[in-house]
């Protein structure tokens, strides 16, 4: 491969996805009334700065609560969301930030500009941004420069310029850290460690593919490697960390405090921080910056808040240091460091060479991402499944033109993808029944059910009742002659339909009326304007999850209504044409699948209307005239 020349190409395309986010983040912006946008949950209007507060690193936070008190209108802001703040509408923002946490009566902000002059009353946006577009762009030049060693032996092989191979040894079978682990994860985990200096774990859904990961990097540790461990989203990553916690090895989490979870909060970076036995002293400049930033903020007049700021600003500085020293301390003290895969372009991680690195949920990473951590290490491994979502692109000509193909993708479709690369067969989620059609069409029929969940239905639940729905574990509703037409969303090239929302609230009232708890129940769409409708209609009740298939890849529930939504006389079919994003909307249910769609309209897509065979074959099937739910 030229290398300068698909270093040429990623960097282009890149500018075309970046341009892409930003220019139809503003479009939505400009183009929707305020009264639009804050119904969308992007927008929170008339917020008034309730308090300012030290952070990690110093950071400035802003609490930010409604100006005339109360709650909060429903939004979508959540923690690690970027935002701008803007006195009003057409002004420009006076400062970005990163949402640390939102509470129904307050948003807290960490601002990225400790001098930002915020006004007594101001709106918060959610935005585009194009730091990580940067990361991505400075990953892609560092690969164009030369390298030496077994650092370029690894990018050698990456960009096909060299075989991969595995590395020779006599030696005996490791002893597995974790006693469960099928044959196919053994065989993965063995052929990731000979890795040379790359290897492949192709996990379809439900399959053990993270517990091969923490597996391996047990291993890879014991054996005295330094490991670096990421992925695409911090969901991902943090599960990730949990796991080996749970496996006892010494971890940090990298990566804004806002955006890790409560559940291995324990091990992120900034936490150990606030544990570390230096805590008094970092105490005690906490304390004099808090106390300062009172200043700043009930200063009455200009040079008082310079002055408050100035010192503020010398006391951030000597906290920046010692935590700087602690930091490095605690990196260079772990066995294992976790990141996203952009978070890996961190300083802390740019400075210190790694055995190993690992990112999971790669075929789902741009390929650029996957390169921040892996021109940081020696060997490489890649787990993820490329039957599944591949990373969502904004940009129409970017993805036609390849940044849509990710690297694992790549790797996988070689000549010589067969050394390295090994599938995990044995899924422990799904009722035989689910997962059929799945592993049939994606895995060559090679993923078979364990035991244990190849016969699980709801009715083994406790407390769930026999019924005609909690009994079969597979069952399709045709809307087909039913009238139950979709129409456009607010979103452009959005869908909607309000017939398959009724019947989804009536099947999903069904399996409540059964005994199945609600957090137990999922409901997905590929329409961003049918989760608003379906949210409209069930989002009063505690605990049940509704939302795209993108938010449920990598997760599970006992059970899952799918809505199809796609219903016209064209048989236009959409978003259900990718044919990924269907594999993940029907592999989340452990117990119990129910699809909604209308069958005359899948029809009209070859690999659709098999779908509709298939059901009509082993599924539980039922016209929706017959439930009796036309809106």
């Amino acid at each position: 491969m030229d290398r300068a020349a698909f270093v040429r190409e990623q960097r282009r395309l890149l500018a075309l996805e970046r341009d892409a986010e930003i220019e139809a983040a503003e479009r939505l912006r400009c183009s929707r009334s305020d009264a639009e946008l804050v119904a969308r949950g992007v927008t929170l209007l008339r917020l008034e700065v309730a308090d300012l507060e030290p952070g990690f690193g110093g950071r400035l936070h802003a609490v930010l609560r409604p100006s005339r008190g109360g709650e909060l209108p429903s939004h979508r802001f959540g923690p690690g969301d970027v935002v701008a703040l803007r006195p009003s509408r057409d002004e420009p923002a006076i400062g970005t930030g990163v949402v640390v946490r939102a509470r129904r009566d307050h948003v807290l902000v960490a601002l990225d500009d400790d001098d930002a002059d915020l006004p007594g009353l101001l709106r918060l946006d959610r935005i585009a941004t194009d730091v990580t577009f940067r990361r991505l762009d400075a990953a892609l030049g560092a690969l164009g420069v030369e390298r030496k060693g077994e650092a370029a032996r690894l990018g050698e092989v990456l960009l096909g310029d060299r075989p991969a191979e595995l590395a020779r040894t006599t030696a005996a079978a490791p002893t597995w850290f974790d006693a469960t682990l099928d044959a196919s994860q053994q065989e993965a985990v063995a052929t990731a460690l000979r890795g040379d200096p790359i290897a492949l774990i192709h996990g379809p859904p439900g399959t053990g593919k993270t517990t091969a990961i923490v597996e391996l990097i047990c291993q890879a540790v014991a054996r005295g490697d330094r490991v670096l461990a990421c992925a695409p989203s911090n969901v991902a990553v943090d599960n990730l960390a949990e796991r080996l916690v749970l496996a006892g090895l010494r971890v940090v989490r990298l990566g804004h405090p806002a955006r890790v979870q409560p559940a291995v909060r324990d091990v992120a970076l900034a936490e150990q921080v606030l544990q570390a036995p230096e805590q008094k002293l970092l105490r005690d400049v906490r304390r004099e910056i808090d106390q300062g930033l009172r200043l700043v903020h009930r200063a009455k007049s200009r040079a008082d808040r310079a002055a408050a700021r100035d010192q503020v600003r010398g006391l951030r500085r000597e906290l920046r240091q010692l935590e700087g020293a602690i930091t490095a301390g605690l990196v260079d003290g772990a066995e294992v460091v976790l990141a996203t895969t952009t978070g890996a372009a961190d300083a802390l991680v740019a400075e210190r060479e790694f055995d190993l690195a690992v990112v999971d949920e790669a075929a789902q990473a741009l390929e650029a991402a996957c390169w921040i951590p892996l021109l940081r290490a020696r060997r490489a491994v890649l787990a993820g499944d490329h039957r599944q979502l591949p990373p969502t692109i904004q940009s129409a000509e970017a993805a036609a033109a390849g940044l849509a193909r990710t690297l694992f993708e790549r790797l996988a479709a070689r000549p010589d993808a067969a050394t390295f690369t090994r599938m995990l067969t044995r899924q422990y989620r799904m009722h035989e029944r689910i997962m059929a059609w799945s592993a049939q069409r994606f895995y060559d029929g090679r993923v078979t059910a364990a035991p244990a969940v190849a016969t699980h239905l709801l009715t083994d639940l406790p407390g769930v009742t026999t019924t005609e729905w909690t009994s079969e574990p597979l069952c399709f509703v045709d809307t087909a002659g039913c009238g139950h037409d979709e129409s456009e969303g607010l979103d452009d090239g959005s869908k909607s339909n309000a017939g398959e929302a009724a019947l989804v609230a009536r099947l999903v009232a069904g399996l409540l009326e059964a005994g199945v708890p609600a957090a137990a129940i999922a409901v997905l769409t590929p329409y961003n304007a049918q989760v608003q409708l379906l949210r409209d209609r069930l989002g009063d009740i505690d605990g049940l999850e509704i939302g795209t298939v993108d938010g449920l890849q990598g997760r599970e529930k006992e059970a899952v209504v799918v809505s199809l939504v796609r219903s016209n006389e064209q048989g236009a079919t959409g978003f259900l044409a990718e044919l990924r994003r269907l594999n993940v909307a029907l592999t989340r249910a452990r117990r119990h699948l129910t699809i909604v769609g209308d069958s005359a309209t899948l029809a009209h897509d070859a690999d659709l209307c098999g779908l509709v065979e298939h059901l009509q074959q082993h599924a539980c099937y039922r016209s929706a005239f017959e439930l009796g739910a036309a809106d």
